[in-house]
């Protein structure tokens, strides 16, 4: 039995428990609880014997093209950690093992319901990407000594925010309490319709753009001062209230600031990605990689925009239910919308799959501009739904035998693990790859600057919570946030960016 088919089995086997968690957390019957646990096993013995043939067929065509290898050498050379398939399938390896860890200290089977749908679309965006799954010769920048330390203690620490994603979001579920407030949700989502207009890749969307911006930036200078008129009713009449409500402006004005600063940048790695291909005389490619990149930059860094701005928007009108009700309402529809994928393109065939496809073609990144704006618009009527029911779930997450404080416990813990190895493995053990394997130990790849920048956002997690005492939401909704950057960090840079890890590409 090869490699090929052990995966499919254990991808069977976690798409099956994740079904069957959710079944548990919705019933609570011990045999289901039972059932789910016992696939989540069987996936995760026959993935990790599938891992030890892969690495065997690995090191066979390690040693076939290098037989003068020692022994030692060819196993680090072969592990199967070299492209964006393996290194997928070791992080579902990892976060599948941290799962099981906490089912059997805490004897909570509870957290599959929200664990295993991470684990669920990894494997779902393996099976509709149509990536690479050949075993392909290791390329150069990839020979190295450090290849397993760095990648295995990044995939580690990636598996632990994962877990803390999870029991954030829990957190949120079972804590936050819907505001009647309905004019926020028509708010937020004329922000989707913003986003909808510009994703139209037309030539005159330059109006747009600026109207946009212009509504997100009066958002956030509103959110600024109001912000600073909570601290100056506090201080009023005194000097020190004052300097504080000065420097309270200054401070959120600066996030917004770096916010435009990351969205500019990411337009010049477009300027760079187009000068490159017409370097190669390509001019046609270099046309097309112009639009497409440019328009995904774009959008990319609104989006980043946006989200400060619709977090602190959030946060100030201490709108936690709507937050988790838009994180986990996405979540499900993209796993959704993969599913559909799939099932169009791989099992009915009823679709051809675009050429260079990252998934949700079959709805919001559909050709058809009919297609696309009636998923958007379910996408909407969705999120509405959950909104408008969501209080149903908090009521199965608060019935069910599990605490607040455990979830805020192993929120904490899972971070508190992981941000060490992240920073040890990723970026340290990383920026001396880097030096052996391009000559400097930084410089600002795309995937180093997200790093940097997971890595900020986990330092201000633990900064909060040991030095200023935060617990319950606040810190909650940071591990949530971070998870989302851990995934663009992962997946995003590697599809949507160019720079030195073009390695890990679907191809």
């Amino acid at each position: 039995m090869d490699s090929s088919t052990l995966f499919g089995i254990s991808t069977m086997a976690y798409i099956l428990a994740m079904i069957t968690y959710i079944a548990y957390l919705a019933f609570r019957n011990s045999q289901t609880g039972k059932v789910a646990t016992a696939l989540t096993i069987i996936g995760f013995i026959s993935q990790t014997i599938a891992i030890a043939v892969r690495w065997f067929e690995s090191y066979v065509q390690w040693t076939a093209l290098m037989p003068e290898s020692t022994f030692i050498l060819s196993v680090i050379r072969s592990a199967p950690l070299r492209n964006l398939y393996e290194s997928l399938v070791f992080f579902v390896w990892c976060l599948i093992l941290g799962y099981l860890i906490i089912e059997f200290k805490y004897r909570n089977r509870s957290f599959g319901a929200f664990i295993t749908p991470v684990a669920g679309i990894a494997l779902a965006f393996i099976g509709l990407s149509g990536m690479s799954k050949e075993i392909s010769p290791l390329v150069p920048a990839l020979q190295s000594n450090w290849l397993l330390v760095h990648v295995i203690m990044s995939f580690i620490a990636y598996a632990t925010f994962a877990i803390s994603f999870s029991t954030g979001l829990m957190y949120l579920i079972a804590t936050s309490e819907r505001q009647e407030k309905r004019h926020l949700f028509w708010i937020i989502f004329s922000v989707f319709a913003i986003l909808l207009a510009l994703i139209s890749q037309s030539p005159d969307t330059i109006m747009l753009w600026i109207i946009s911006f212009a509504f997100v930036i009066a958002v956030d200078i509103k959110q600024n001062i109001d912000i600073a008129s909570r601290v100056f009713s506090k201080k009023e009449g005194n000097s020190s209230g004052t300097l504080k409500t000065v420097m309270t402006v200054i401070g959120l004005s600066l996030v917004s600031i770096a916010a435009i600063l990351i969205f500019i940048q990411l337009v010049k790695l477009q300027i760079i990605k187009a000068d490159d291909a017409a370097k190669l005389r390509h001019l046609e490619t270099a046309a097309r990689a112009s639009s497409f990149t440019g328009n995904v930059m774009g959008i990319v860094g609104f989006m980043f925009f946006i989200s400060i701005v619709l977090i602190k928007y959030l946060i100030l009108n201490k709108e936690y239910y709507l937050f988790w009700i838009l994180n986990s309402g996405i979540f499900a529809f993209v796993l959704m919308a993969m599913g559909l994928d799939f099932l169009m393109f791989r099992v009915m065939e009823v679709m051809h799959a675009q050429d260079g496809s990252i998934g949700l073609r079959a709805t919001l990144l559909s050709h058809s501009p009919v297609i696309a704006v009636l998923s958007y618009a379910s996408l909407t009527a969705f999120l509405y739904v959950i909104w408008r029911y969501g209080h149903i779930l908090k009521r199965i997450i608060s019935n069910i035998n599990i605490s607040t404080d455990l979830l805020d416990e192993i929120t904490y813990k899972s971070i508190a693990i992981g941000l060490p190895v992240f920073t040890l493995g990723g970026l340290i053990f990383g920026a001396v790859w880097a030096d052996q394997a391009w000559g400097t130990y930084w410089g600002w790849d795309p995937k180093e600057t997200w790093s940097l920048i997971t890595f900020f956002v986990y330092v201000f997690f633990l900064h909060g919570r040991l030095l200023r005492g935060w617990k319950g939401k606040k810190v909650a909704i940071v591990a949530v946030v971070g998870f989302i950057i851990v995934i663009f960090t992962y997946l995003g840079v590697n599809l949507l960016l160019s720079g030195l890890h073009a390695y890990g590409t679907i191809g």
